[in-house]
Parts: C-alpha cells; structure tokens; sequence
C-alpha cells in the first residue's frame, strides 16, 4: 500500500487552473492549450473579459508510458480571466495585468480499495500577472512577455488525493507569446512557458521545473478561423523528496497533445472551441481535453 500511495501522491490531479490540468504531485497550475488564436497579440488598451469552460477525462501512465489500471480521473472547470491593458508604455510595448480565478469539479476513480473513489469540487490555485508587455510589429508580428504567479489557493489534502484540487505551493511562470498573422489571415501562434516550482512544505516534496507550451497553426476567413493546435510538456528537473531524487528517473513528467479548432468573432465576442488528444504521456494522466473559450471586451 505504501508504494500505491507513493503512485497516488504523484499523480495526484486535477484540473485548472489559475490555471491548471493533471500533474503529478499535484495539478498543473496552468491549463495546457488554453491559448491558441493570437496568443501573442495583447489587445488594445481596455478591460477584457475571459471564461474557459472545459473538461478532462484520462488513464494515468507510468514512467514507461504504461497505463496503470483503475486510476483515472474527469474533471470539469471553469475559469474567470480579467485582463486589463493600460495606456501606459513599458519598453516600447503595452502594459497590462490579469488575474485568473479557476474552479474545479474532480472526479477520481483509484484501483485500490484502501484509498477509494472520490470527487470534490472547489476553488483552484488562482493566477496573477502584474506585468504583461505587448508589442505590435504591423504587419505582421505580435509578442507578448510576462511573468504569472500561481497560488495556492485550492483546495489540498496531503493525504487524500482524490479530495485535492491545488497543488499547495507558489510557483513562477516566465511567458513568451507571438503571433503572426499575414494579410491573407494564416496565422502561427504559440505561448511558450516556463515552470519553476517551490517546494510543497506539508509533504516536503519539490516538483521538477517544466517547459511547456501551447501552440496553433490557423487560417482566418471572414469572422471565422480553423485551425490545428495543441500543447507540449516536458519536465526538465528531477522531482525531489526531503532532498532525494524520487524513482524512477525523477518522476519526469511529458505529454504532446494535438487537436482541432474554430473561433467565430460576432460584435465584439469571440467563441473559440477546442478538443485536444494526448500522446506521448509519461509520469502523467493522458487523455482527452475540451475547451470552450468566450472573449468579450467591456
């Protein structure tokens, strides 16, 4: 039973957010794929208003990609992003700010009759961003660069995983976005990220630092965009435990995901759906993932 609990306490999910989706010793404290059309391009100086709607469902795979049978997880979130860009100039480029307020229902289902089945439903780990810098490069280019702060705020046990949907630790995420957008409407995307961690003190577990992104390749037309897009992880530090690396290899955790999407714009509104499949998962949940993302200024 130790080494099952040692499996659970690893793959312990959740999803959202401040973000956030299945991580290991706790959730992802962003929601891969969340950004996709125009990831790069800050909008003009005003108040935003962002609503990711989603829903997971995925098998856990082992440090060899194997399926480990019985732990499973679905989870659906919705999560409350206020953006506020200023007219004030930081570099050259636009200034602005966001806050992302996640929550999560979590189903989690575990093979092992000692720990049980269990569902929760709750706040995530909220997301702030004091400094958010955009440029706009016309024609074409757009790039945006920030650092969010993850929180938290979520509901955690240390000893219950499947009644846990925060990861209880901070953690800082340097961001680099662009965006380029031709005349013709193609468009390539991609927010490129990096995780660093600080330690979960009621476990003395230290998650390794990870680099991931979200990426899209679209073609506008008209109020309407398609495209093909998705999201890629890989840890790149080993996970630790009281200072000792934790079996096998670091626990490192990778997924490439991959999936269609459409964004209509309608007076001032942008409607974006997404479905992201899961591959190449290792020391994570792999599965299925849905968005429906509504935009709106005010």
């Amino acid at each position: 039973m130790n080494k099952t609990k040692k499996i659970l306490s690893l793959a312990l999910p959740v999803l959202l957010v401040g973000s956030s989706a299945m991580a290991k010793e706790g959730p992802d404290q962003y929601p891969n794929g969340a950004e996709n059309f125009l990831a790069g391009a800050l909008p003009p100086p005003g108040n935003y208003f962002i609503n990711y709607l989603g829903y997971y469902q995925g098998d856990y795979r082992d440090n060899n990609g194997d399926k480990v049978s019985g732990l499973k997880v679905n989870a659906t979130f919705n999560a409350l992003r206020y953006v506020f860009v200023s007219n004030y100039k930081l570099f050259g480029g636009d200034w602005g700010m966001h806050a992302i307020v996640p929550f999560v229902y979590q189903n989690m289902d575990t093979p092992f009759p000692a720990i049980g089945n269990g569902s929760v439903f709750g706040l995530g780990d909220i997301t702030i961003d004091p400094i958010i810098i955009g440029w706009h490069f016309p024609p074409d280019w757009h790039i945006t660069v920030g650092l969010d702060i993850n929180l938290p705020t979520g509901k955690y046990s240390s000893t219950d995983p499947t009644d846990s949907i925060g990861a209880n630790y901070y953690s800082f995420e340097p961001i680099f976005a662009f965006t380029y957008l031709n005349q013709g409407g193609f468009e390539v995307s991609a927010k490129l990220m990096y995780n660093i961690k600080t330690e979960n003190n009621d476990t003395n577990y230290q998650s390794g630092d990870e680099f991931h992104m979200d990426y899209l390749i679209g073609q506008h037309f008209g109020p309407w965009a398609v495209g093909l897009g998705g999201y890629y992880l890989k840890q790149t530090e080993d996970d630790k435990q009281n200072g000792q690396t934790v079996d096998p290899d670091g626990n490192r955790g990778q997924v490439f995901a991959f999936g269609p999407a459409v964004k209509y714009d309608y007076k001032g509104m942008s409607f974006i759906g997404t479905w992201d499949h899961e591959t190449d998962v290792k020391n994570r949940f792999q599965g299925n993932k849905f968005y429906f993302k509504f935009i709106t200024a005010f």
